[in-house]
């Protein structure tokens, strides 16, 4: 690589041609401190360096790119290194570490995989819909973008792609997951500032409130068995229907569970959204509907059991399928959840007490007169679900 010795100045600098090959120029030795070099590109790439001697060994430093470094500011980098070395200090210590830092930092997708294993595996049930999220939409815009590179405008275009392809919602949870990712890494040390903060979600949320008159529960149930729909799914609507339960719960429920002859549903506490077991009492509509399933799925772990292995049915799967026959109820957009909803409002309305109807849905009462009060309510909660299987049962024509 030709070396050329020059005088530094701006006019000489900016009017460079760029050479045939790779050219180093320098300056006259600075008094034995190391040498100030501008290294020069077939492309006319300019860069400064300063060359000089830590240990007994050549060392070269880069000090910046002309003309973001001018020749004033070349000579100023110079003169900082060069007292560095006369404390005894290596100039090029910190941008060493620096780029190591930079070299070792992780990446979003590090970040990705962390998260699922370490964080939302072991503490979320639906752990998987993150997994989802994440790898369909985050990995591939920012996957291999550096974790503390990311800026506010990343996240901000990555779910500004979401809403262009029609899904306010899920840029909404995507936000919502990738701020808890950022988070998660930060609380690790991982990285220091999480960009989702100050972006609002993209999308207004909108308030569950849908709740299927009766006029319409009559309708949903008396065309649900002429749909297209399996079977299973069928009796899984019927069976969240007629419980409350969470679809979840309905969809992952084992048979081991259930205690037929006691008319009794314990969902472990393992599968329960507040993490504690929870007693449902089973009406005669539930168990015709449980019976119903069992004849299906003979020795089957599941009540609802999946037909690829020995797994329960996808809670997408009932979803999908009651959205995709919704022109058969000519009842206005619903969703499983929103069943859930029904039976308990219907519950209210026919004077069981808002209390009896949140020990039914297992909420979580953080009052302090819940620390004290342990009584089950086991038998207002048989009676009003009982109540509200004969209201329906009485009100659907039999096929």
């Amino acid at each position: 690589m030709p070396i050329k010795i020059e005088k530094f100045t701006d006019r000489f600098v900016a009017n460079m041609k760029p050479p045939a090959k790779r050219t180093v120029y320098v300056e006259p030795n600075a008094y034995g401190h190391g040498t100030l070099g501008l290294r020069v590109s077939p492309a006319g790439t300019k860069s400064w360096i300063f060359t000089y001697y830590q240990d007994g060994r050549v060392r070269v430093m880069t000090l910046g790119r002309y003309p973001k470094v001018t020749v004033a500011g070349a000579h100023a980098e110079l003169g900082r290194a060069i007292e560095a070395l006369q404390h005894g200090h290596d100039p090029a210590s910190k941008t060493v570490a620096a780029n190591k830092r930079r070299r070792s930092a992780p990446r979003v997708a590090d970040l990705i995989d962390g998260y699922l294993e370490m964080w939302a595996k072991p503490r979320k049930r639906s752990w998987k819909e993150d997994q989802r999220m994440l790898n369909v939409d985050v990995r591939p815009m920012l996957g291999d973008k550096r974790a503390e590179a990311v800026a506010r405008r990343d996240v901000v275009a990555l779910l500004d792609g979401i809403l262009e392809r029609g899904a306010p919602i899920a840029a909404n949870r995507t936000l919502a997951v990738v701020r808890k990712m950022f988070n998660w890494a930060i609380s690790r040390d991982l990285m220091q500032h999480n960009p989702c903060l100050g972006i609002a979600a993209p999308a207004p949320a909108r308030r569950r409130e849908r709740v299927l008159t009766m006029t319409e529960v009559r309708t949903f149930l008396d065309v649900l068995p002429t749909t297209r729909m399996s079977r299973q799914s069928q009796l899984a609507l019927q069976l969240l229907l007629v419980t409350a339960q969470r679809c979840g719960e309905v969809l992952s429920a084992e048979w081991s569970e259930f205690d037929l002859a006691g008319r009794w549903w314990t969902i472990p506490g393992s599968k329960a959204k507040n993490g504690r077991a929870h007693r449902v009492p089973l009406s005669d509509a539930a168990l015709d509907v449980l019976a119903t399933a069992r004849e299906i799925n003979a020795g089957a772990t599941y009540v609802f059991a999946s037909p690829r292995g020995d797994k329960p049915m996808v809670e997408t799967a009932v979803a999908r399928a009651l959205r995709r026959n919704a022109g058969l109820f000519d009842v206005p957009h619903f969703t499983p959840h929103d069943l859930r909803r029904t039976a308990a409002s219907h519950m209210t309305s026919l004077g069981h007490s808002r209390l009896v109807v949140s020990k039914i849905l297992n909420h979580t009462d953080s009052s302090v007169t819940a620390l004290y009060d342990r009584y089950s309510y086991d038998p207002e909660k048989r009676s009003a679900l009982a109540g509200w299987a004969d209201t329906i049962s009485t009100s659907v024509p039999h096929h």
